[in-house]
């Protein structure tokens, strides 16, 4: 596990692993009675408390297995913050879809109260990571976890104003409403902007991993380097029209949303 490209394929199937496990628990819950969503979310929060406890131990220094624990740690405290909205739990005060007549700054203002407990939680949640790690040895949980943040708030930036694909095969149910936010269309400069700046971040890891002399610096760089290039990925896949859903479709169960649970969900 010392090989950046070890590291880089275990940023790959970590990526790919807990984006499967949540939209599979999200998924099996959407087919489940009304409580599911909110059960798996407050049966999850071990693991939310395991991330950052890991995130803590692993920042005062700066050895191999503290790399991946760190790494690690920041996933299960974002994947139970991606669980907790994508389960409906926290969300935002608005639930309704958003009326066909709003436009320009009304519907910027209703799509983040749609959203907006979530993102206070992401901001608080990234406050508390950089005071656990500010000065510590080992800051591969921050920058992990800076990654996400930034690539998140892009990525939903330009559902808003508009890509040419957007997915929502895997929307869960208590966020049917949130598709009505979404827009296809031309890109607008959220794209150019989200994608430079995250090609710049995998370009500046790349830098780093390249200068790196110790085994647990070039595995802590190989890491972000992936994240990095992966967050980049994401983006063009709302611009190029690939398959992408497969990766994850073959591994859930079939949807099952018909419209009394659409309204169960809704009320």
């Amino acid at each position: 596990m010392t090989s950046p490209w070890t590291a880089a394929l275990i940023a790959v199937f970590a990526w790919w692993f807990f984006t499967g496990i949540i939209l599979l628990v999200v998924r099996r819950a959407d087919a489940g009675d009304a409580v599911a969503h909110g059960r798996n979310v407050f049966l999850s929060v071990p693991l939310f408390a395991l991330g950052a406890a890991g995130l803590v131990v692993s920042s005062t220094q700066m050895t191999l297995s503290n790399v991946y624990i760190a790494f690690v740690s920041t996933l299960l405290i974002w994947g139970w913050i991606e669980l907790a909205f994508l389960s409906g739990v926290i969300t935002g005060p608005e639930r309704r879809p958003c009326p066909d007549h709003l436009a320009g700054r009304a519907r910027f203002v209703r799509a983040w109260h749609t959203v907006s407990h979530h993102e206070i939680l992401l901001l608080l949640a990234f406050l508390v990571i950089l005071t656990i790690t500010r000065g510590a040895e080992n800051t591969v949980g921050f920058w992990t976890y800076t990654i996400l943040f930034v690539a998140r708030i892009s990525a939903k930036l330009n559902l808003f104003f508009g890509v040419p694909r957007i997915n929502t095969e895997f929307v869960p149910l208590p966020l049917q409403h949130l598709k009505s936010y979404f827009r296809i269309g031309p890109i607008t400069m959220a794209f150019p902007i989200g994608v430079t700046f995250l090609s710049i971040t995998a370009a500046c890891f790349i830098e780093r991993l390249i200068a790196s002399d110790t085994v647990e610096a070039i595995t802590g760089f190989a890491l972000l380097t992936a994240l990095a290039s992966l967050a980049t990925l994401e983006h063009w896949l709302m611009v190029v029209p690939l398959p992408d859903a497969k990766l994850w479709r073959w591994m859930l169960p079939e949807a099952r949303t018909t419209l009394a649970k659409e309204k169960k969900h809704e009320l």
